[in-house]
């Protein structure tokens, strides 16, 4: 696929139209494809494959073509959590409704001297970083005592809404598991374009199994941060993202649907 337009968002500069050839020259950039609205009212068509992919960065997360499983990027490779709870190594010619990737360069490095569960995983992390104002890709890499994951089974058309489809979602439990959890802690005013807050997903150490991240309790970990000020959105140029309406808000949905 040819991106011809996307929506370039430099923080704390400028909102302007531009191709994909515009993108800032450093690797400091979030590329994202669609938005977490159109996700959520069921618009699943790939629009990205995942060698275009690639080419915006080695890290993130994200979903398939009609929605078939849990996408995550770790180290150039993409990985798909099928609703089987097994990772496969995605094919580029594999496409992509809704991902969000970047190149990871860590900006800090926190080891947290106790036992942290999801909730103060967050709290650890929202007392150490400098501001809420901007975007961080996360990654926790080490020994967990407790992980648990979902993913969402492929869908036909004509799609569900995304909150449907998650109220009958196979769930995997992970004790005492060694891997690796990324994602990315996003600011409020992404709200409708992103996930505002903590959006993370987990792979094993042997990159067999995962899924989007529910709960976790690690026992030996290291945490690293990658602060991000830029944020670089492609919008889809055709499909059900035109005929989507994306202008009523759903409060709670989008809750409902990462827990």
């Amino acid at each position: 696929m040819k991106i011809q337009r996307g929506l370039l968002m430099v923080l704390c500069s400028a909102v302007a139209l531009c191709g994909c050839s515009h993108l800032p020259d450093n690797k400091d950039v979030l590329f994202q494809t669609s938005t977490i609205s159109a996700l959520l009212e069921g618009a699943y068509d790939g629009e990205v494959t995942c060698k275009e992919l690639k080419k915006h960065g080695d890290f993130g997360i994200g979903t398939f073509d009609a929605l078939d499983g849990e996408m995550l990027a770790l180290e150039g490779k993409v990985y798909q959590i099928r609703a089987d709870g097994k990772a496969y190594c995605a094919e580029d010619s594999l496409s992509t409704p809704f991902a969000a990737v970047k190149f990871f360069e860590a900006d800090k490095t926190i080891v947290p001297d106790t036992s942290l569960n999801f909730k103060e995983l967050e709290e650890c992390l929202d007392r150490l970083l400098p501001t809420k104002n901007i975007l961080y890709a996360l990654k926790v890499e080490g020994v967990f005592k407790y992980i648990k994951t979902r993913s969402v089974p492929k869908q036909r058309k004509p799609y569900p809404r995304l909150v449907e489809v998650v109220k009958n979602q196979p769930t995997f439990e992970f004790p005492n598991i060694r891997g690796t959890i990324v994602g990315f802690r996003l600011p409020a005013y992404v709200d409708g374009i992103n996930v505002p807050g903590y959006h993370l997903h987990f792979i094993t150490e042997d990159r067999s199994a995962g899924g989007h991240l529910l709960e976790c309790s690690t026992s030996n970990v290291t945490i690293e941060v990658d602060y991000t000020r830029a944020f670089f959105v492609v919008l889809p140029e055709h499909g059900d993202f035109y005929q989507v309406d994306m202008t009523e808000k759903k409060e709670g949905e989008l809750e409902r649907v990462e827990k």
